[in-house]
């Protein structure tokens, strides 16, 4: 069984598909985290985040092992992995990672942009997780006073709608709903009840 799950950033997406996962038993793969990877590589090599040659050769030599960088859940890593996101050849390079880890045996979950559209088209159960954009901005400023960052709720507000503006607008693979998808707004959910409702969607889909 293939579940997707994409939406924008700070939707809830990422902590739904984990709770999925561990509902259905199904390995989970949060592959923002390999565009945030690839950002960070393209910089210790020595380059700007949107040189395609130095992206694709990070998005290539990507390890699993180095998705689980606790550098990689920062503002500043989502914003950079927006970047290299718009470079065709990094997708391309970074469909087959994807691809390889949905079809693995009993099958899995992702979360992402572009799951449901391009990475699985013929997933199983396809969710659209999205929230109003202010209260995007709230969970994340939360999120980042949590790990003791200095940040502003004006600051995430507008990092958050220039990351939707550019994954909504790049030519490859933009950011939107399959059409065979479901939306869930989480806008006044809390997680449970966000949890509650995706698995909802997810049983009607599989006809459970």
């Amino acid at each position: 069984m293939i579940i997707a799950i994409d939406g924008p950033a700070a939707s809830g997406k990422g902590t739904l598909a984990k709770r999925i996962a561990e509902h259905w038993g199904l390995p989970c793969l949060d592959t923002g985290l390999l565009y945030r990877a690839v950002a960070r590589d393209v910089v210790l090599l020595g380059f700007r985040i949107d040189d395609p040659w130095a992206a694709l050769i990070a998005a290539r030599s990507l390890h699993p092992a180095e998705l689980l960088d606790p550098d990689l859940r920062t503002p500043q890593a989502g914003d950079a992995a927006s970047i290299v996101a718009r470079i065709p050849q990094v997708r391309t390079a970074l469909l087959v990672y994807q691809r390889a880890f949905a079809t693995q045996p009993g099958g899995a979950v992702l979360d992402g942009r572009d799951i449901g559209t391009v990475v699985c088209p013929d997933a199983d159960a396809k969710i659209y997780v999205t929230a109003r954009t202010e209260v995007r901005a709230k969970r994340r400023f939360l999120e980042c006073q949590g790990r003791g960052e200095g940040v502003t709720i004006e600051g995430i507000l507008a990092d958050i709608r220039r990351r939707d503006e550019r994954d909504a607008s790049r030519g490859s693979a933009p950011m939107r709903p399959a059409d065979d998808a479901d939306l869930l707004d989480t806008s006044d959910l809390d997680i449970e009840a966000a949890f509650d409702a995706a698995v909802g969607l997810i049983k009607r889909k599989i006809g459970q």
